[in-house]
């Protein structure tokens, strides 16, 4: 029973040295050997995270060619059935552009009925839209369309 016990309190004293703690008494020699034993673990640790990464990197790699395949099945099916898929992807697109801001790819929905009129607090706009303060005005001043570039950070 002491064997178990003195066996006991000699991993908890590792598990603290491990952690950290406890290594006053360590001479350098102990120290040396205690950071080769961490920095293998990291390393065991740091491979096992690549070899799970690749292998859900594959995994998705084999869902992306599965719904490829799905996807054209699917355009094969609706033109043989008389489907014109064309008209209906151009019909998608103009429906875009005309809720697109900027001509980017992020729709733009005004929290105000016209967000220029906007005297509060500055709000945020999701997507890149630079607004300056006019000089006469307290009215923001749209320069997208300018050619000078300037950066949002610097208004």
């Amino acid at each position: 029973m002491s064997k178990l016990k003195a066996k006991y309190e000699s991993l908890q004293k590792s598990q603290r040295q491990l952690l950290g703690e406890d290594l006053g008494p360590l001479n350098i020699k102990e120290l040396q050997n205690l950071e080769k034993q961490l920095e293998g673990a990291l390393a065991q640790a740091r491979q096992r995270k690549t070899q799970i990464m690749i292998e859900q990197m594959e995994e998705l790699r084999k869902k992306e060619l599965h719904l490829g395949e799905i996807n054209k099945q699917i355009r094969f099916k609706l033109e043989s059935d008389g489907f014109n898929l064309k008209a209906y992807e151009s019909m998608w697109n103009s429906t875009n552009s005309t809720t697109v801001a900027g001509g980017g790819n992020f729709p733009f929905q005004p929290s105000e009925t016209n967000p220029m009129d906007c005297q509060a607090e500055p709000f945020l706009q999701i997507g890149y839209q630079n607004y300056v303060q006019a000089e006469q005005s307290s009215a923001p001043k749209n320069i997208v369309g300018e050619t000078s570039f300037i950066h949002g950070w610097m208004l």
